[in-house]
Order: C-alpha cells, then sequence, then structure tokens
C-alpha cells in the first residue's frame, strides 16, 4: 500500500531544501532551516519542505542542517553545546529558530522529509513525529540512525508509522545489487524502503540510472534526486522517470513542472 506522505500531493514531488529562502529575504538575513525559510516554502505552494534535525544541549529538536554553528551564525559550537533558548538568540535576526515541534504544529498542511543528522536527535525525532506520521518522511546517510527513529516512532504507536528513505549503506547495496543483475538482492535492498533520495553522481560514480530507476518502480520505491536547482535538470530528469527532486529553489521547480 502506498503511505500517505505520498497519496493526494502534486506530482513529480517538489522538495523544498532546507525550506525556500527568496533573494530578497536572504538579502535581509534569513537563512535555510529558519522559521522564515519553512514559511516562505509554505507561501510559494510547497507541499513538501525537506530538513534536518539536530538536538540542544536541553534536548529540544530544531531544524539545522550543520554540527555546528559556524557556517549559519559564526559561532563555532555544536548545536549539542548550546541550548535552544542561546540558538534562538542566534537566530532571531536570520529568520528564526523552529523546532520541529513548532513545525510541525504551525504547519499542518505541510509534509516533512527530516533527516536525522546526529545520534542524539533519533529518539526524540521519532517521538515527536509519532502523532504526524501520515506527513512524515524519515530518512538519514546512517541506517542506523534512520531505523532507530523509526523504531522510537513505532514504539510511540501513536498513528501511522512514518515513511522512510534509503540510507548509504542501503544505497551501496542496491547499487551492487543492480550491478550484478540480481532482483533477489534488489528486493532485499529495498524491504521496507519507500523512496531513494539520491545524488545524479558521487564523485565519479554515477548513482542515478535508467536501471536503477527500472529497478525502483518496479519494486513500488519512487526516486528524488538532490540537489536540482536548474529549470532544464528539472526537466531532464523528470523526463528519465524520477518521481522527485529536492531543491533550493521549490518556487521554480514549482513554475517549472507544473
Amino acid at each position: 500500500m502506498t503511505h500517505p506522505w505520498f497519496e493526494g500531493a502534486r506530482t513529480p514531488r517538489v522538495l523544498a531544501h532546507r525550506g525556500l529562502v527568496a533573494a530578497e529575504d536572504a538579502a535581509h538575513g534569513v537563512v535555510e532551516n529558519s522559521f522564515a525559510a519553512v514559511a516562505g516554502a509554505h507561501s510559494a505552494g510547497a507541499e513538501y519542505v525537506e530538513s534536518d534535525c539536530h538536538v540542544t544541549s536541553d534536548g529540544v529538536v530544531v531544524l539545522f542542517h550543520d554540527d555546528d554553528l559556524s557556517r549559519v551564525t559564526g559561532d563555532a559550537r555544536l548545536v549539542s553545546a548550546i541550548t535552544s533558548t542561546e540558538l534562538g538568540e542566534q537566530m532571531a535576526d536570520r529568520g528564526g529558530l523552529i523546532t520541529l515541534a513548532q513545525a510541525l504544529e504551525t504547519f499542518p498542511t505541510l509534509r516533512f522529509n527530516l533527516d536525522v543528522k546526529a545520534e542524539a536527535a533519533a529518539v526524540p525525532v521519532g517521538r515527536l513525529v509519532a502523532p504526524h506520521g501520515e506527513r512524515v518522511l524519515l530518512t538519514s546517510f546512517s541506517d542506523q540512525r534512520r531505523r532507530t527513529a523509526l523504531a522510537a516512532a513505532e514504539a510511540a504507536a501513536r498513528g501511522i508509522r512514518p515513511a522512510t528513505s534509503a540510507g548509504s549503506a542501503t544505497i551501496g547495496r542496491l547499487l551492487a545489487a543492480l550491478a550484478v543483475r540480481s532482483d533477489r538482492l534488489v528486493r532485499r535492498a529495498l524491504d521496507g524502503v519507500d523512496a531513494l533520495q539520491i545524488p545524479e553522481r558521487q564523485g565519479r560514480l554515477r548513482v542515478l540510472t535508467p536501471r536503477l530507476i527500472s529497478a525502483a518502480h518496479r519494486h513500488g520505491v519512487e526516486v528524488h534526486v538532490w540537489t536540482v536547482n536548474e529549470p532544464d535538470d528539472m526537466r531532464r530528469l523528470v523526463g528519465a522517470g524520477v518521481d522527485g527532486v529536492v531543491t533550493d529553489r521549490a518556487d521554480v521547480a514549482l513554475r517549472t513542472l507544473a
């Protein structure tokens, strides 16, 4: 059965990468993964927001990509070493801090694609999304973190299990299975996975191939490609059969793929 995260939404899917920061907003200091960025994606008509989860020193799950604050706020400290209050103060003139709880409550019509970035965040993320499983997809480069978050959501027993996309090890097993043309191994790699969210290439390795798209679709798994910002690339990838794009320019993608 298709997970509700995929149902009733426009296709191809446009996933707003860390929200949407328009040029005018960026000029006023708004940054990715801020309250304003999520609101910007929502206002542009995006149905999906891709974001990242870390946990602060006082146990609050926040939408933040990097392990530390240096790139976004100029503070060298780790997210895990700062309180949510301190982080909120640093984000106040950068679009505002948004916690995972706030995101889920403030934007009840958005569907979230959440990347668990830290081991300490996995269980609290799972517990927080448990009541919202029908509109959450959980992922991580680490399959262990992804599975820990899913298990925490299931243990909370408060609704539908979140959807999930494959971590790096699972994608590696899939590529190996495709290389030896073993559908049995492909099926095993994709077991329990709802989507593959991948780059076109990883260094010299071409990850996205017609064979991968075909195998994923044969087993009921969608393929989403990141990070795609040029309209020609969006059209080309959708023409090749991908089901969605993760993009910094959700506004452009929504117009291009309408």
